[in-house]
């Protein structure tokens, strides 16, 4: 198959997945072509059977904004019609959806689109009265549409009242990348000297991560152990956590080490993953974290439950419930049995239900109907 796909190419779980997805059909025989705005950055060297086309949208002064979804539909119109492509897969309703539908007028029926949920263009935008409608018209219009969990569907449902069918494609791991890597233990005796328990937590640090509870979890944990905590990513909540830290007396226990490309890397350092979010669809940091053998400790909001079993892989508590994830926090650290019964499970499970060879079979499968009418 010949397979255009649209992303957002900046750091966060829908760009890493569909790049991700991209360079394994490729492995697969499929021809592959990105058609971003910039260099997804998990794809920044040569792969064999992906190709990439920059959208340039040039400034002109009566425009106010640079019409991007409007250039985005004229470069898939191009390039599907100069590459022969059978299907766009596009991430995100809202622009991408409607600039492939666009295209697809533009280029004719035949070309198919597929358009995946993330989470935000849901659980966000749809709630804007602004880009309601034109949200459901892209998901309606969609060749076929796919969400990263069950309970984004739901929401989809709920939010847009959308009754065409919707497949759930769950986000996925390369196990050939994510396992426990045992050569950065003496990396972590850099931050944990005196064999101190590394707690951790990734994300892009916006109000939803409720990063404030992570730092109030750390420190019930503190206060009873020697711990440290790694927080990786940035965000406008970065600064809150390291006033908190100063305010709770807990500074030289946090380490900042901003974005990192080897998250593998960075997870085998620690022991336990927080994630109070106040939304998730999925979690794949969650997911990243279990595959390198680290249970994770959540609240139970959004998709979460359906990436962590509660009590097998890690445990997903009510939102806010800082007490709750301290103490369970507590108990994996101090009973050793318990911690290696959950880490094994947790690596389980990402092996299983959500590997890549899955999942690419599962999108595959999609793409197949579409393509077959």
């Amino acid at each position: 198959m010949k397979i255009g796909i649209t992303c957002y190419p900046s750091v966060g779980g829908s760009g890493v997945v569909a790049t991700e997805l991209g360079k394994l059909l490729a492995e697969k025989g499929h021809i592959v072509h990105f058609i971003t705005s910039g260099m997804p950055f998990r794809l920044g060297k040569y792969y064999r059977n992906i190709y990439f086309h920059e959208v340039d949208v040039s400034s002109y002064a009566v425009f106010q904004y640079p019409p991007y979804d409007l250039t985005l539909a004229s470069r898939m119109a191009q390039v599907a019609e100069t590459e022969k492509l059978d299907l766009l897969h596009v991430h995100y309703a809202v622009p991408h959806a409607i600039s492939a539908y666009l295209a697809k007028q533009m280029v004719g029926d035949h070309l198919k689109v597929v358009t995946t949920l993330h989470g935000t263009d849901i659980t966000v935008l749809a709630n804007d009265h602004t880009l309601k409608d034109i949200i459901r018209f892209g998901i309606e219009q969609s060749d076929a549409v796919t969400a990263v969990s069950n309970n984004l569907i739901e929401e989809t449902r709920k939010v847009l009242q959308v009754k065409r069918p919707i497949d759930r494609v769950y986000n996925f791991i390369d196990r050939r990348h994510y396992y426990p890597h045992e050569d950065m233990c003496d990396v972590r005796k850099e931050y944990a000297p005196n064999g101190e328990k590394v707690f951790i937590h990734i994300s892009n640090f916006r109000q939803v991560k409720r990063v404030p509870d992570v730092v109030r979890v750390f420190k019930k944990v503190r206060d009873q152990i020697p711990a440290k905590l790694m927080l990786i990513g940035e965000g406008p909540e970065l600064p809150v956590a390291r006033d908190m830290a100063y305010e709770l007396g807990i500074a030289d226990d946090l380490i900042f080490l901003g974005k990192q490309d080897s998250v593998a890397c960075v997870l085998s350092m620690a022991d336990i993953m927080l994630l109070p979010s106040g939304q998730e669809s999925f979690g794949l940091v969650a997911l990243e974290a279990m595959a390198c053998g680290k249970p994770v400790i959540a609240s139970n909001a959004g998709g979460l439950p359906e990436v962590i079993e509660h009590g097998v892989t890690g445990f997903t508590l009510p939102i806010g419930d800082i007490d709750a994830m301290a103490e369970k926090a507590l108990e994996l650290v101090q009973n050793e049995d318990t911690y290696k019964r959950l880490s094994h499970a947790s690596m389980e499970r990402a092996n299983s239900v959500f590997s890549h060879e899955i999942i690419t079979e599962q999108y595959e499968a999609v793409y197949r109907r579409v393509l077959e009418g």
